[in-house]
């Protein structure tokens, strides 16, 4: 098998692809040949540092693949198509033993692609949407990042449930694309944003942010919310937030801020089965559309969070073993 490791923490160049057996699978173990990896803002958190593990370590969360083997205690049969986007980390790799509790069978209507792309952004966006926030038809949402990959499907899952859509992105391309996946307002990223959030909403501000920059629009993302509005703080791209003065939350409106993670969420093989489940139902209805538009090899992993880290990429990307 190949699989990609990092030995030290830094940039991408301390990835190294490496080869070794994958060993067979034991009691409620699957053996899985991977024919698509998802690359994931997460992996250069793993990577950095930042979100610390123990090294040498694997990356990557999410995967979809064919079973070859089960061990004993395995309901499924080779052949069966399967992904997985909750852990452990280790997923840029040809061949992987997981536990069977980790994995969710993939529909006939979900390519490999699409589930190596989607799962982990695609149950990002529902816990966000109806489990954190719990967002309801005609209220007011606002998407930071919304061209990104998690950006793009929550602005369509919001839509699809019936809120109003502030889509904000770096650039007016950027816009351009989260517009075309259904947003109602589009905005450029500026120091005005709040201001015009208001204006959009005739003064009141948006019910709910969904905030994947961090530090760069904590601020703004404040500004922009209702009284008693909820800031949902879920990723880091332009640095962590860092210490918070929770009086601040007093002076812009008894606001409320969560910092939420996936694995909260998704605890078991119920809660695996019934909300990735709805997901990949969303995606092989078309209600959620999964663009990937980067495809890299796995022995270039390195490029591929060069240009993720570089803003250079749009959409989802997946990694070919």
């Amino acid at each position: 098998m190949a699989l990609v490791q990092f030995s030290r923490v830094g940039g991408p160049e301390v990835l190294e692809l490496v080869e070794r057996s994958p060993g067979m699978p034991g009691p409620g173990q699957v053996l899985l040949r991977q024919t698509a990896a998802g690359l994931n803002f997460i992996d250069t958190y793993h990577r950095s540092g930042l979100y610390p593990v123990p090294l040498p370590s694997g990356i990557g969360l999410e995967a979809a693949g064919v079973v070859e083997a089960v061990g004993p205690g395995v309901s499924l049969t080779p052949g069966t198509r399967v992904g997985y986007c909750w852990g452990p980390i280790g997923a840029y790799t040809s061949h992987r033993i997981m536990p069977f509790e980790r994995v969710v069978v993939l529909p006939d209507t979900v390519t490999d692609e699409q589930a190596a792309a989607v799962l982990l952004k695609g149950c990002t966006a529902e816990f966000l949407i109806e489990r954190c926030a719990r967002v309801q038809p005609g209220q007011w949402a606002l998407v930071q990042a919304a061209a990104g990959g998690v950006g793009q499907l929550l602005v369509q899952w919001l839509k699809h449930i019936g809120a109003n859509v502030i889509a904000v992105a770096g650039s007016a391309d950027k816009v351009a694309i989260a517009m075309a996946h259904g947003a109602d307002h589009g905005l450029v990223q500026s120091e005005t944003l709040a201001a015009e959030v208001r204006a959009i909403t005739g003064g009141r501000g948006v019910d709910v942010v969904f905030d994947g920059v961090g530090k760069s629009t904590f601020i703004a993302s404040l500004d922009s919310l209702k009284k008693r509005g909820l800031h949902i703080s879920y990723g880091n791209a332009s640095g962590p937030v860092g210490a918070v003065d929770f009086s601040i939350l007093a002076q812009k409106g008894s606001l409320f801020v969560t910092r939420p993670t996936l694995f909260d969420y998704y605890t078991n093989r119920e809660e695996i089965e019934t909300h990735a489940g709805r997901v990949l139902e969303l995606v092989g209805a078309g209600v959620l559309k999964v663009a990937v538009n980067q495809r890299y090899a796995l022995a270039d992993a390195a490029q591929a969070h060069r240009d993720l880290e570089g803003r250079r990429t749009t959409g989802s990307t997946v990694l070919l073993p």
